[in-house]
């Protein structure tokens, strides 16, 4: 059927005629030599939608978008897009003017010396824009990304966030009827991320505009119309998000520990009997298989008899997210047979990583024993740049063994203060402590204690995998034995067996990033920096990344300093410093967070209901200032949860609430409040000042 445009801005079908899809893909086959990318792919997107592809690196995603936006021939199978057959070159030119395309990667469709303006202008022309349709279509866009007071800043001076927003100015300049963004918010804040898709869901909406999306982040499936998760190059399954919870029934029962000990035993009890289960903090979060929530509660607790006592009052049944369903899909495929060495391999991984760490820990433990000493401490820390404060008097203290998460927005100085306790950068003012020695004048014997992870990788992508690990090996004076036994434990740990000879370059992002830890404990740190340590990695490998730093922490009993972009890596900490303008603002575990969060604003909620950007706007000017778009849905934060439950119902009379739901905060929740509230205060300030 064809389809117009209701009022919610998603599509509405006319009965009685033929569907023209916009994008049609039928058993589409891509191949990189002997590699196959596209496994005879089919989907269909629809006029006015916003389509999701989700899933690891090296699934397919970006040779699809690629192919669709007529920049990768395919090898078989049959393409249309526009309802115009694609099969060559002179076939894509005839509809890349309806065609915006957003590359993967921040700003790389960008150019970093030319400014805001500039880049706009440049791709107005590119795109043969009349001078008058230029300059109204560029200050619409500009006002509606907040970009105008930037306008004359060179692109490569901008945050990640920014950058982003200026590519998609970019791309939708010349008003596309189709763009296509390869992970378009990978890299960047939580604040930005909500931002970007808040922007992106009101211009496709007043533009009518179609959007093809790929990301690796599973939590943000909520905001398409439609998805597909693929993995290996194949489609597992495709429909709406709400239903897609349903393609592996189970459910995630949640149990709060009173201590490391108790987890540790916990987590070795549960491992026998539940195939799918991470560590988050103090909380072990259980993927039950085919089971409803109060039998699934029942055999986790049975599961948990012979372990310390863990009261039944601190276990909770939650609905699985589609990160886990994800999982689960995959190991119920491997395990019914269907592509079994394909899909398997990164559940291995998880797996063979318990096996390793857990032989290895109890060798490390006897040389380094847990105790509560600190083994960091940053004293009002601070580091200028010029008259530009990037760290401000920062200060916070990491017991042994703690996972310790630093927290921020681009450009907050997390990547600052860990240079600073590394030695690379020298502090301004204020004192730095690693393992009880001040770093500026710590000499190698306290340097080999530490290992480092950069943000900007520490490998070297011409060489093999286990030439970078013999390198990293001579650093750090290993003698062969040492060198053959850690490389030994590094191929297991990450999963690198098989590819030993081969170039780090070829590796997809997970295991290059694996291997990169690898190398940082090859001499068996007693404290590990891990800067964005996981940023562009997919979900199954970022959960047998910290399945590692889990079994690191609470058996080897190293200490780990982790900046994250990724929210729900934050529940993976023990503690937490949040940044801001160079400045600690929240210093708590996450759970004390939360709590505080929910004291001072309330309870959240999810609305339900139809035209969620306008409905967003009504329940702002309704004084609801905490309200936010959550893909198709609202979510707003409730002092008084019945009274204002009816005061958003009353407020939203036009938009056909159908449901209020209350919901868990999570981290992510915590630190867009947190960061929205001061960036709210600085604007107040400055508008006082000025």
């Amino acid at each position: 059927m064809p389809l117009l445009f209701n009022k919610d801005g998603a599509a509405a079908e006319v009965p009685g005629a033929p569907q023209p899809w916009l994008v049609e893909a039928n058993q589409l086959v891509k191949r990189y030599g002997a590699h196959l990318a596209l496994d005879h792919i089919s989907l269909q997107v629809r006029p006015g939608e916003i389509y999701g592809l989700i899933g690891p690196d090296g699934a397919g995603k970006s040779s699809l978008l690629k192919a669709v936006a007529g920049v990768l021939a395919h090898d078989e199978g049959e393409l249309r897009v526009f309802s115009q057959l694609i099969n060559n070159e002179a076939d894509s030119e005839l509809i890349k003017d309806r065609i915006g395309l957003m590359p993967q990667g921040l700003g790389q469709n960008l150019y970093g010396d030319l400014s805001v303006e500039e880049n706009i202008d440049y791709f107005g022309g590119l795109r043969l824009l009349s001078p008058e349709a230029l300059r109204e279509r560029k200050e619409a866009l500009l006002k509606s990304t907040r970009l105008e007071r930037f306008r004359d800043r060179p692109m490569k001076n901008l945050s990640g966030g920014m950058k982003q927003k200026l590519g998609l100015v970019c791309t939708l300049i010349h008003e596309p009827k189709l763009v296509i963004l390869d992970e378009p918010t990978t890299g960047v804040d939580p604040v930005s991320r909500r931002e970007f898709w808040s922007i992106l869901s009101r211009l496709l909406q007043e533009k009518g505009i179609t959007a093809l999306v790929s990301t690796a982040y599973m939590d943000e499936a909520s905001r398409f119309h439609r998805v597909s998760l693929m993995h290996e190059g194949k489609i597992l399954a495709s429909g709406e998000p709400a239903r897609m919870k349903d393609l592996a029934a189970g459910c995630i029962v949640s149990t709060v520990c009173a201590d490391a000990q108790q987890q540790m035993a916990a987590v070795q009890r549960l491992t026998q009997r539940f195939p799918q289960l991470e560590a988050l903090g103090q909380e072990i979060r259980v993927f039950v298989d085919s089971a409803e929530a109060d039998a699934a509660r029942q055999q986790v607790l049975q599961t948990l008899q012979q372990t310390p006592a863990i009261a039944q009052a601190q276990t909770e049944v939650l609905d699985a997210e589609l990160e886990d369903v994800f999982i689960a899909l995959l190991r119920q495929r491997a395990a019914a047979g269907a592509d079994a060495d394909a899909i398997v391999a990164e559940p291995v991984v998880a797996t063979a990583v318990v096996a390793t760490v857990a032989n290895t820990a109890a060798v490390v433990s006897a040389a380094q024993p847990a105790t509560q000493q600190l083994a960091i401490e940053a004293r009002e820390l601070s580091r200028h740049f010029g008259e530009f404060k990037a760290v401000d008097q920062v200060s916070f203290q990491v017991p042994q063994g703690e996972i310790f998460g630093l927290l921020g927005a681009n450009g907050a100085g997390k990547s600052t203060v860990i240079k600073m306790l590394t030695g690379i950068l020298t502090q301004s003012s204020g004192q730095g402590m690693v393992a009880g020695a001040d770093m500026r004048t710590a000499g190698l014997q306290i340097r080999e204690r530490i290992g480092y992870m950069s943000q900007a990788f520490s490998l070297y992508l011409d060489l093999s995998v286990l030439e970078n690990i013999r390198l990293y090996a001579g650093i750090y004076g290993l003698s062969r034995q040492q060198t053959a036994e850690r490389m030994d434990w590094i191929l297991d740990m990450a999963g690198l067996r098989p590819f030993g000879h081969a170039l780090t370059a070829s590796l997809p992002m997970g295991l290059r990033q694996r291997l990169a830890l690898g190398c940082a404990l090859i001499h068996r740190p007693q404290v590990l920096f891990l800067d964005e340590p996981t940023s562009g990695v997919d979900p199954l490998g970022r959960r047998a990344f910290w399945d590692v730093l889990f079994r690191l922490s609470r058996e080897e009993h190293v200490t780990i300093l982790v900046t994250t972009h990724y929210m729900s890596e934050a529940e993976h900490c023990d503690h937490i410093a949040l940044m801001y303008a160079g400045r600690v603002v929240a210093d708590a575990s996450p759970e004390q967070l939360k709590n505080r969060l929910e004291q001072e604003a309330g309870q959240l909620v999810e609305v339900d209901c139809s035209d969620a950007p306008q409905a967003l706007q009504v329940l702002q000017q309704a004084g609801f200032a905490s309200a936010s778009l959550f893909g198709p849905k609202l979510h707003v934060l409730l002092q008084d949860l019945e009274a204002d439950s009816q005061r958003v119902r009353t407020s939203l009379q036009a938009f056909e609430v159908s449901a209020l739901r209350p919901r868990r905060l999570s981290m992510e929740d915590v630190f867009v409040h947190i960061v929205t509230s001061l960036e709210q205060q600085d604007a107040q300030h400055q508008k006082g000042s000025s």
